[in-house]
């Protein structure tokens, strides 16, 4: 954390910012240790500070690596900024603008990434993390017995939830989406009160200390679902086969598409090729069109290519990949679980 600190503070030098101001929870959480509850104020500068609220004043002490201050006002965190002798200060794009507005009157402000650009090359030890996230999430899949599963969409949900958090994680990731039928189509499908139809679209991840997994798979029973089934598949494995380093985000979403594209359902692939994950569950870089970021070793992210037929039924398979000399997979589930 304290190469965290440092390596801010030399962007800080070369942009001629005498501090940085993060709120973001988990921008807190990456630079500090301290994941807030309620609210923070982390002041990157050359001795670092958080002002948190009186209720996490003994949690933040426990965990931060960043010295902690009681937050009183923004008139007092002001006055001691100021008293310090800063004058100019980089903030987070994401400040709230009601935040932003309290501080403009007294200091000369513009918006910087530099925890976000941090947060793209995961550590070992980020990276274990996120494994041992997915290995969880996997092994309560499979726990499922989705195919002989005769419950419904919402108790299937609830369920692999249970078992995640049974199996050692903190919680799930994001809301699990379990849909099926023609509400597969939706890729943001919300669990109904139905007995599970068919296909099976099952979109889940586990938080193992922190950091987040993420899978997709789908449940094919006809010959049509499994002709598209097995365009996705080809998407999915070829794109994941273009994934190395120095090849752009945007060209590997471009692998995807085109063969999608290619069978005729450009058009029915409504979403980008993948996103990074980490502490957030959508971080950067992400294969997308737009993306040009230049992939590296140590970037995590997801490949989840998928077909979405409106009123009939889609597909959509997922998995993470790491990184290094080409982009391996993270766990081990298969993509067919029939």
């Amino acid at each position: 954390m304290e190469s965290h600190v440092d390596n801010i503070l030399n962007d800080l030098r070369k942009d001629d910012f005498q501090a940085y101001m993060l709120t973001q929870f988990t921008n807190v959480e990456y630079i500090s240790g301290y994941r807030p509850t309620s609210f923070a104020f982390l002041i990157i500068k050359e001795n670092p500070i958080i002002y948190v609220s009186k209720m996490d004043m003994e949690l933040a002490g426990n965990d931060s690596s960043v010295e902690v201050r009681e937050y009183e006002s923004f008139d007092v965190m002001i006055r001691e900024l100021k008293s310090e002798g800063i004058r100019n200060m980089a903030i987070e794009p994401t400040l709230p603008f009601s935040t932003y507005a309290k501080f403009r009157e007294d200091f000369k402000i513009d918006s910087r990434t530099y925890v976000d650009k941090q947060r793209m090359i995961k550590t070992p030890d980020e990276i274990a993390r996120i494994s041992k996230a997915t290995e969880i999430a996997q092994k309560s899949f499979l726990q499922l017995d989705i195919l002989n599963n005769e419950c419904s969409e919402k108790e299937v949900a609830f369920d692999l939830v249970r078992l995640m958090i049974e199996n050692g994680a903190d919680k799930e990731s994001f809301d699990t989406i379990v849909t099926s039928g023609a509400n597969s189509s939706l890729p943001h499908a919300i669990p109904q009160a139905k007995s599970l139809d068919q296909p099976i679209l099952i979109d889940w991840g586990a938080v193992f200390e922190g950091y987040c997994s993420d899978n997709t798979r789908t449940m094919v029973y006809t010959e049509r679902q499994q002709e598209i089934w097995d365009i996705v598949a080809e998407a999915h494995d070829k794109a994941i086969k273009t994934a190395k380093p120095g090849i752009k985000c945007c060209e590997v979403d471009k692998v995807a598409r085109d063969i999608i594209s290619d069978y005729g359902y450009g058009d029915k692939f409504i979403h980008s090729t993948g996103h990074s994950l980490g502490l957030d569950i959508h971080e950067t870089p992400g294969f997308s069109t737009r993306d040009e970021t230049v992939i590296e070793k140590g970037m995590v992210i997801t490949v989840e290519p998928g077909i979405y037929l409106e009123g009939e039924f889609g597909v959509r398979l997922e998995d993470t990949i790491e990184i290094n000399r080409k982009g391996k997979v993270i766990g081990d589930l298969p993509l067919d679980i029939s």
